[in-house]
């Protein structure tokens, strides 16, 4: 089992800048891949960006120029750091790590945690 420990969302105003962190604990094995997904009120769960342990990196073309994903292995933490936010943005961030285990690509998710950009 794999736990998921959320932090750093808030309320900021359009413009301003907030750093999420997600920190993994468990039976973590190589060769995963953590990301963030956000759920907005009334809206589909999507995709923001991934990354995998090699550091190869995805973004949804919303937040392209400005978000960063980055991860660091030894503290198997990842980190989203969100500038320029709008107030589209504002939705629950939710942390996830999928692995193989046993032949299959299992998912894990953290509890999510609410970023409101709002002036």
């Amino acid at each position: 089992q794999v736990q998921l420990v959320e932090s750093g969302g808030g309320l900021v105003q359009p413009g301003g800048s907030l750093r999420l962190s997600c920190a993994a604990s468990g039976n973590i094995f190589s060769g995963n891949t953590m990301g963030w997904y956000r759920q907005a009120p009334g809206k589909q769960p999507e995709l923001v960006a991934d990354i995998t342990r090699a550091g190869i990196t995805n973004y949804a073309d919303s937040v392209k120029g400005r978000f960063t994903i980055s991860r660091d292995n030894a503290k198997n933490t990842v980190y989203l750091q969100m500038t320029s936010l709008k107030p589209e943005d504002t939705a629950v961030y939710y942390c996830n790590l999928g692995q193989w285990f046993n032949s299959r690509w299992q998912v894990y998710w953290g509890q999510g945690t609410q970023v409101t950009v709002s002036s």
